[in-house]
């Protein structure tokens, strides 16, 4: 597989609600397969939820079977047909590394250390030309462990984000993080400094579906 390949199917799409007095962004990051949706507020920088896993369509219909879903303790779905019809398309820019892309392992002190992507507990990154997503979450327990996203620029070797929202510390929406990548086969290294301003070398592998 080509790190360069475009996935011609792939969009992304927002869409706002009212609840008890908020505006809630919804967020649609969908390629062929796999559709991930968020929620968040941009006035409050408030996190709301996120829900994401490989779907099947029909007319403007999407069955899609979670693999992950932050409110799951609270409403135990792992299944949700999403209609598109309210859907509005978003703006992409054609970037280096669309693409599903599995945290595979770091490198401290010169030193390679893989982990395993086939396990339950997964950190996937949702590249989508100039949008992205990163989720941890274990398939098996439902457990949410964090999510980000937001916008992305990729060109020579310079990687940078630009965080929208973030479930950890919404204190960092707004941030802009500059890195360095390498494309090494179907690797992606990835370093330079975290949202919290500690160095970090990571390796992430394209996902086979």
């Amino acid at each position: 597989m080509s790190l360069f390949n475009i996935n011609l199917t792939a969009q992304v799409y927002t869409f706002k609600t009212q609840d008890e007095g908020r505006l809630i962004t919804h967020k649609i990051l969908k390629d062929s397969n796999y559709l991930i949706e968020t929620q968040y507020t941009t006035n409050s920088n408030e996190f709301i939820s996120t829900r994401g896993g490989f779907y099947e369509s029909k007319d403007k219909n999407h069955l899609v079977r979670f693999e992950f879903n932050s409110n799951y303790f609270n409403d135990s779905l792992k299944t949700k047909i999403f209609e598109s019809s309210k859907w509005i398309k978003d703006i992409t820019i054609k970037q280096d590394h669309s693409g599903k892309w599995l945290m595979a392992g770091r490198v401290r002190d010169n030193i390679e250390k893989r982990r395993s992507t086939d396990g339950p507990r997964k950190t996937l990154k949702f590249l989508i030309d100039s949008h992205f997503q990163w989720t941890a979450f274990n398939t098996e327990t439902f457990k949410f462990f964090g999510s980000g996203g937001g916008t992305y620029t990729a060109v020579n070797g310079d990687y940078t984000e630009s965080i929208t929202y973030f479930s950890r510390d919404n204190s960092r929406v707004g941030n802009v993080l500059p890195f360095r990548y390498d494309l090494k086969k179907s690797d992606w290294h990835h370093q330079g400094l975290n949202s919290k301003g500690e160095p970090m070398y990571e390796i992430w592998t394209l996902r086979g579906n």
